[in-house]
């Protein structure tokens, strides 16, 4: 099952990450993204060792952003990959029909084109503006989602969908609403003093939107 809430790490170093990871581990979540950038592999893959040994250690999914090559070596459940990242289908290949393979989606083009490749959820976004991606495609907004959704079901796709990019917690019920499955939050979950209270307000939200 696709989690409602996919914690993006974040940190100005690795390490900051770790600590990032495992407080939210220890606040409730059951999905963690690992999304290490402008650094190198051998950077990437240490760390994405030591977040599998929290991630474990709290029974949490640990999926790596962007390295299929990571995901495969540190036996992490999946990988999530970006428009300008390795196709989902070579993905697969290396990883296996078990792992989890979601995509980053910001039209009905890309959408469509990731069902094909048969990932397993999408990553739809930016919702709004966010600092936390450099290379921002078009803002959709709540109408930009519910047009997209609503194409999607009515061409009888059904794949989960999350949305991503500038998540602010007044955010919740309208995406819910609109019948996305859940959400992909970063900054203000990171700094949030009591991470746990959004984890409990995003389950009760998006319950019932489970695919």
């Amino acid at each position: 099952m696709i989690s409602n809430l996919h914690y993006i790490s974040q940190g100005e170093t690795p390490e900051e990450h770790l600590k990032n990871i495992r407080k939210m581990c220890a606040a409730g979540a059951d999905w963690i993204q690992l999304r290490l950038k402008d650094e190198s592999f051998e950077t990437i893959l240490e760390t994405a060792k030591a977040a599998k040994n929290i991630c474990d250690e709290f029974q949490v999914k640990l999926i790596i952003n962007d390295f299929p090559e990571v995901a495969n070596k540190v036996d992490a459940h999946g990988v999530h990959l970006g428009k300008e990242d390795n196709c989902p289908l070579e993905a697969r290949k290396l990883l296996g029909p078990d792992k989890i393979i979601g995509g980053t989606a910001n039209t009905l083009e890309d959408c469509e084109g990731l069902c094909e490749k048969q990932v397993d959820y999408i990553g739809l976004g930016p919702f709004r503006f966010t600092t936390t991606k450099k290379k921002l495609s078009p803002i959709l907004g709540a109408e930009g989602y519910r047009n997209l959704i609503q194409s999607l079901r009515a061409n009888g796709k059904s794949i989960p969908v999350i949305a991503i990019g500038g998540i602010e917690p007044t955010d919740l019920r309208i995406l819910a609403e609109i019948g996305l499955n859940g959400v992909a939050i970063s900054g203000w979950l990171t700094s949030h003093p009591h991470p746990e209270i959004i984890f409990k307000e995003i389950q009760q939200q998006f319950s019932e939107k489970q695919l």
